[in-house]
């Protein structure tokens, strides 16, 4: 028997990966976000009942709010906003304690949207998002799959050992497979969209 999408989620995956497309700024993230898209088409095993929040995630109706003074996102927001409920947000697991900062435990999230543990279970297309409470250093990491980011709130960003950069309300950036990042908040919540290709 063929799985079924829920019409909430559905609106979200095609806002959700319209934005990425309009805002990729290079043909391997155009790639990445084509990958996740042609995935997506079949619908995997879609969790029902609700999600689990954390005290962090207090910091996401600011967030969400100072996204939707920009405009362009809307649409994808208000999908958003739908699958609140179902949201499993988790910490991170491990991390190198010495590249976060002292508040970095309680203060960031993560949730799964398309992907391992999320709404819809998928292995190979990734779509989620972080949220960091202000002042908080998320560690440098790496992992296999490539990425690209959808920024909805100021923010600082790093690749390797390069110099930090804040791609605004709307930015977004590629990171290759394996290459090192980390991001940061300033005095505002941070909230990061993104999705990887693991296939």
């Amino acid at each position: 028997m063929s799985a079924h999408r829920s019409v909430e989620l559905q609106e979200f995956l095609d806002a959700a990966l319209a934005a990425f497309a309009a805002n990729a700024t290079s043909a391997a993230a155009r790639t990445t976000i084509d990958r996740i898209r042609t995935r997506s088409m079949t619908p995997g095993h879609e969790r029902t009942g609700g999600g689990h929040t954390l005290p962090v995630c207090a910091h996401l109706e600011p967030a969400l709010i100072a996204a939707g003074q920009d405009g362009r996102f809307n649409t994808m927001l208000d999908a958003f906003r739908k699958l609140l409920p179902r949201l499993d947000w988790r910490p991170r697991p491990r991390w190198d304690a010495a590249t976060a900062s002292g508040n970095f435990p309680h203060g960031h999230a993560n949730a799964m949207i398309l992907g391992p543990g999320g709404i819809e279970e998928e292995q190979d297309a990734w779509l989620g998002l972080s949220l960091l409470a202000p002042q908080v250093r998320y560690p440098d990491h790496n992992h296999p799959p490539e990425e690209v980011y959808l920024v909805m709130s100021d923010g600082h960003f790093r690749q390797e050992n390069g110099a930090w950069f804040t791609p605004g309300i709307g930015g977004s950036f590629y990171n290759s497979p394996g290459i090192l990042h980390a991001m940061r908040s300033g005095e505002a919540p941070l909230l990061a969209f993104w999705g990887l290709w693991n296939g």
